[in-house]
């Protein structure tokens, strides 16, 4: 008992000296870029190298250049945009069609949309690329499936049925995929080589799950739900690490492991920013507000900035110019001097 009170003493000293630090970072939103025009949107990609962000917007991808705001141009012949995936190395990107059942690739460089590949899954929907596999790997809504995608042939090499239906996915580039079952409030884990599932553990007390993050240092999995939470599992045995309270109807998370910084963005106009002290104890740190709307993100980690889309917003006090449009949020400074290596690992409340 005695050294259970100890800790609890050195977890809320060391929490209250963070509370206390996070009055003074300075979470806010840096620039409001309008980009106007028509559509439902979803997922937004960063690429950091090209300083570029795309936005899956219903029949078309916008892309954004970060350093102004500005338009550079669309890609044109999506239907139903979901997710895009860039691949430098081979000047691709790739777009999830779910109102089509196919991904359709694009240049790089131009922007002109390739053929499309079919895929035999329904509602693709979330996507990535996975180094182990060297696939692309879709995540079908309507089929409660994965689709593989082999990038040099365009052509799908498998497929995998799924415990539930899927929403966003994550891997490690080490072999292990997990993806969010929404309708069953857990994560599957993936053996990407062997094309199986290894297992689903539980996210309670999470309701439906939608953004996923993962923190490759440390082995974590960030799950947003649509009753605010965000709940905090081991990447490797799935069991719960913590439980934090978010906004309300989440589409995306993201982490800044320069920052030790997880995101949730939210409906209901917050991004809500919570710090990560250690692998398992973490704070909320701020609830920024953003717009109505504003679900989907991306994050700049090498920036510490986070793009979000949102249905309407205005490009600044002083101008009339409104409509959809991108947020930017950052910080003056982080909370990287507010961890502790008193804080054990397996002192967690569970």
């Amino acid at each position: 008992m005695k050294r259970i009170l100890v800790t609890l003493a050195t977890v809320l000293a060391v929490s209250s000296a963070c509370l206390a630090a996070t009055s003074d970072t300075g979470y806010a939103v840096l620039q409001r870029y309008v980009l106007g025009g028509t559509g439902k949107w979803d997922y937004l990609t960063f690429d950091d190298a090209a300083q570029r962000l795309y936005i899956a917007r219903a029949d078309r991808v916008m892309v954004m250049d970060t350093q102004n705001g500005k338009l550079i141009g669309e890609v044109s012949g999506a239907n139903g945009a979901h997710r895009v995936v860039i691949l430098p190395n081979q000047h691709r990107g790739y777009v999830s069609n779910g109102h089509a059942n196919s991904v359709t690739p694009f240049d790089l460089a131009t922007l002109k949309p390739l053929p499309a590949i079919a895929i035999s899954g329904k509602d693709p929907d979330a996507m990535l690329f996975d180094k182990a596999s060297a696939r692309l790997w879709t995540f079908n809504g309507h089929s409660n499936s994965s689709t593989q995608i082999d990038p040099v042939t365009a052509k799908e090499t498998g497929t995998l049925a799924l415990p539930g239906r899927p929403e966003f996915a994550v891997t490690d580039d080490a072999g292990h995929i997990y993806v969010n079952l929404e309708d069953k409030s857990q994560i599957a884990q993936i053996d990407a080589r062997a094309n199986k599932v290894l297992a689903t553990w539980s996210l309670a007390p999470c309701d439906g799950p939608t953004g996923l993050a993962i923190d490759l240092g440390h082995r974590r999995l960030f799950s947003v739900c649509a009753n605010q939470k965000l709940v905090v599992l081991d990447a490797d045995d799935g069991h719960r690490v913590a439980v934090l309270p978010i906004g309300d109807d989440p589409d995306a998370a993201g982490y800044d492991s320069g920052a030790s910084t997880v995101y949730s963005s939210n409906a209901d106009g917050t991004l809500t920013v919570i710090h990560q002290i250690d692998a398992d104890h973490y704070i909320v740190a701020a609830n920024v507000v953003t717009a109505n709307g504003a679900r989907t993100l991306a994050v700049d980690a090498n920036a510490h900035r986070v793009f979000l889309a949102a249905p309407s917003i205005t490009a600044s006090a002083t101008s009339s110019q409104s409509g959809f449009g991108v947020i930017v949020v950052g910080a003056k400074r982080y909370l990287v001097g507010c961890r502790s290596d008193k804080i054990k690992r397996g002192d967690r409340d569970e």
